[in-house]
């Protein structure tokens, strides 16, 4: 033991000896692995940002969507399918850590407020106490009233913005019924969501009581069943125990994996209610080819960074043993054994390692707080990524 820590006292003397020698070798680690360091904790904080955002706005890991053939807005499931789903989701074993009912209106609501009008992509209604959690996470303008209640609306400050509204105030809701007919409600503006993504830029939230009513749907009806999952990886293999049990129960159509496959599935006639199993990766294939992009990308650049490293370490090897031809001699000759010299050299190897990495991760914290200075909005649902980056 006393022999290593004299042969590393040696290797940190050493390597402060020949620290000219080692400097670019240094350098090139320290880059390497800086660079590395952040790309890669950039593009995971970017995946795990997309997912939760979609998370957030799709409701659920296993999302459970009806599509009704006999209404215009086709989005609709009844008590009956609710409870066959949520009979089916606990005979396949599944324990969400939540579980919410949504209607979604998509495509033709608009918010009026004096004289201004702007159309919405999504109009969600959803239970406030039941998704209290989520909320308890979004990042508001000011401090929201939860629940809002049956007359209460959230909205994104973008539409805020564009509207001139603030809290307090009273807009009118448009949307149209089942049947296609117009229909209008009164809401009171009692949160503004710091949410300028492509998930929640058009998107309001009301009660879902409220709009049901607003729809002619009836009271308990809903859109969707979403099950938020305490291991998200096991989404697929619970969305396939669930898809098997209700293939005997509801009218079920076949499992998609990516956007293609769901726009043509859903795109078939049919009559009646049919049910559809999502994971979020169906809904995000599209921008999972972009996270694909970046992974070429970074493979790309973690090839030319380690092809840079290999060829400092050679040539700067070379030039030290080549310098130390003399010591390494007379070395030997005061009583050190070849074994001593070469863990002498890994010694250095190592500490020079240990330092670099050290290096790298301080160089990697300073590029994300310069990234950090920079606007992620140009890219869909990636706006907050570069501040979780350590995750």
């Amino acid at each position: 033991m006393g022999k290593c820590l004299t042969l590393f006292g040696l290797a940190l003397k050493y390597l402060y000896r020949y620290r000219r020698r080692y400097a670019f070798l240094f350098f090139a680690l320290l880059f390497g692995f800086g660079i590395v360091t952040f790309i890669t904790a950039l593009k995971d904080s970017m995946d795990l940002n997309m997912y939760y955002s979609a998370q957030s706005h799709y409701a659920g890991d296993i999302v459970v969507n009806a599509y009704d053939a006999s209404v215009r807005r086709h989005n609709h499931m009844g008590r009956a399918e609710q409870e066959a789903i949520l009979e089916s989701a606990a005979d396949a074993g599944i324990k969400p850590r939540h579980t919410v009912m949504r209607t979604m209106i998509g495509g033709n609501g608009q918010i009026y407020f004096n004289g201004t009008a702007v159309r919405l992509k999504y109009v969600v209604g959803i239970n406030w106490d039941d998704e209290a959690f989520i909320f308890e996470k979004t990042i508001f303008e000011s401090p929201p009233e939860i629940p809002a209640g049956d007359d209460g609306i959230f909205l994104s400050v973008p539409i805020a913005n564009l509207l001139g509204v603030r809290m307090g105030d009273s807009i009118t809701l448009e949307i149209e019924t089942r049947w296609g007919q117009k229909n209008i409600g009164q809401f009171i503006v009692r949160g503004i969501i710091q949410d300028a993504s492509i998930f929640g830029y058009y998107k309001v939230y009301v009660s879902r009581l409220t709009l049901n009513r607003m729809s002619a749907y009836q009271d308990d009806d809903s859109s969707s069943i979403g099950f938020f999952l305490e291991d998200r990886s096991q989404a697929e293999k619970s969305r396939l125990r669930l898809q098997e049990i209700l293939e005997d129960r509801l009218q079920v159509g076949p499992l998609v994996y990516n956007r293609d496959d769901l726009e043509r599935e859903t795109g078939r006639p049919w009559e009646g209610i049919k049910i559809f199993l999502y994971t979020l990766p169906v809904y995000l294939s599209e921008v999972s080819d972009l996270l694909g992009a970046i992974d070429i990308i970074a493979y790309f650049l973690y090839a030319m960074i380690l092809i840079i490293i290999f060829v400092s370490a050679t040539v700067t090897y070379r030039l030290i043993l080549y310098e130390r031809n003399r010591e390494v001699g007379i070395m030997r000759a005061i009583g050190f054994y070849g074994a001593d010299i070469r863990t002498l050299l890994w010694a250095e190897v190592f500490s020079l390692g240990i330092i670099s990495l050290a290096g790298g991760f301080i160089f990697a914290l300073v590029l994300n707080g310069f990234f950090s200075l920079v606007s992620f909005s140009w890219f869909p649902s990636f706006e907050t990524g570069r501040r979780c980056w350590w995750y």
